[in-house]
């Protein structure tokens, strides 16, 4: 057993009250398994089975769950799309993997299209390094939709770069209800434990606007009612205010974006017991994104004027918020914590925004053993030297000490702290393992 010692201040991540706030206490693990949790014991010493670590100067939080997370996006422009359909690909998604675990702080994330069953798999194999994955698998939307990456000349280009179907990921374009119900199975069986569909059109694609329709309703309640039948709840993309209503309106759970969302839309969303997954940093990045097109620019543009509101408007409605980054750009992977710092901006409170990143993100996606540190949950917990609890933007790599997965630390900066050893290498995966 491992005991965290005298920790000089925790967030518990239990709620965003208060109380999920702790000073000077003991954090025991135990096989990977938060032991206890408790006031410091000043008698406790190192002994026989047992592993003390003066925590005395850390602050301490549940490792970040990302609800919004893209590990297979290499960044926007033609030459990244061409990069990540490469049969070398997953060379490059080993490093996105593992930026996010070590460097930005997430031990789950909810990768909400582009990765398969495999790389999910051989995370929890110990093959490559990263958090653990819940996956979409595909996002969903019609010919000519945001997932839809073949440019205006589309009658003479090759099938959308974006995600394209291969192994263990069936194709994302989609039209027509029938067929929407026929992908949505072919999703699951492919491993899914989520499904996410375009409800409105997106910034980055290259020749949908924003204010076009995506699906129609009876598209959205085939891919919801196939969901649902499967134990699966649904993600939309939404920035539009017709897109977020249909959302609303056909069974989708998670609204992501929701850049054009007003009051009316956040009492809608509230009584069908939404929540909104708001991707605000990422709104940022694209202002100074290079590489994008003059119509894509145009769109950034757009959203970024009003997203903070509608941000405002969903805490103010009493919306349940989630962290998630929307990680397209190759130097987001690995700053992931940034999210924070701009639903802070946006109006949230810090423990407001801590909590969305962790047990209320756990509890959302289905990962109930994760993102609260209590007895018997997963030790997945972070190690700062400053108090990001309270100033999220104090966190940079010289301020992140540890990272903890499952009670082993990957950073190796904690004597004592069992390392996690690398198991594999992911030529073994290009070998055909």
């Amino acid at each position: 057993m491992l005991v965290l010692s005298n920790i000089k201040k925790l967030y518990d991540g239990a709620s965003d009250g208060a109380t999920s706030v702790h000073a000077n206490v003991d954090l025991h693990v135990d096989a990977g398994r938060i032991a206890k949790l408790g006031p410091h014991d000043p008698s406790l010493t190192a002994r026989e089975r047992l592993t003390v670590i003066d925590g005395s100067e850390f602050t301490v939080t549940p490792g970040l769950i990302d609800c919004h997370g893209h590990v297979t996006a290499l960044g926007l422009d033609s030459a990244a799309l061409e990069l990540s359909n490469e049969p070398g690909a997953m060379v490059f998604v080993e490093k996105v993997l593992y930026r996010t675990l070590v460097d930005g702080g997430v031990t789950t994330m909810r990768d909400i299209g582009g990765a398969t069953h495999r790389m999910k798999r051989l995370v929890d194999e110990g093959v490559m390094i990263g958090p653990r994955l819940r996956i979409a698998i595909c996002m969903l939307s019609t010919s000519g939709g945001h997932a839809d990456f073949r440019g205006p000349d589309r009658c003479h280009a090759t099938i959308s770069k974006l995600w394209p179907p291969g192994p263990g990921r069936p194709s994302s374009i989609v039209d027509g209800p029938w067929e929407c119900r026929k992908r949505v199975r072919e999703i699951a069986a492919c491993g899914a434990d989520l499904i996410k569909l375009c409800t409105s059109p997106g910034v980055a694609s290259p020749s949908d606007k924003l204010e076009h329709r995506d699906f129609s309703a009876e598209e959205i309640q085939a891919i919801t009612e196939e969901a649902g039948a499967r134990g699966l709840r649904v993600a939309a993309h939404a920035h539009s205010a017709s897109g977020i209503g249909l959302a609303i309106d056909n069974g989708v759970h998670d609204i992501q974006h929701i850049s054009f969302m007003d009051e009316e839309l956040v009492e809608r969303a509230y009584a069908k017991g939404c929540t909104v997954t708001p991707t605000s940093w990422v709104m940022s990045e694209l202002q100074t994104a290079t590489g994008l097109s003059d119509f894509v620019r145009e769109k950034a543009a757009q959203v970024h004027e009003v997203h903070s509101r509608a941000v405002d408007f969903a805490r103010q409605g009493g919306l349940r918020i989630l962290m998630g980054t929307d990680a397209v750009m190759a130097g987001m992977h690995g700053r992931n914590w940034m999210e924070l710092v701009h639903l802070v901006r946006d109006g949230l409170a810090p423990l407001q925004a801590w909590y969305g990143s962790t047990g209320l993100a756990a509890e959302e996606i289905g990962q109930d053993d994760a993102g609260v540190l209590r007895e018997g949950m997963r030790a997945d917990f972070l190690v700062c030297r400053d108090d990001v609890i309270e100033r999220p933007e104090a966190w940079d790599s010289e301020t992140l000490v540890e990272v903890v997965k499952d009670g082993e630390g990957y950073r190796g900066a904690l004597a004592g702290l069992p390392q996690r050893t690398f198991a594999g290498t992911v030529a073994t995966v290009l070998q055909g393992r």
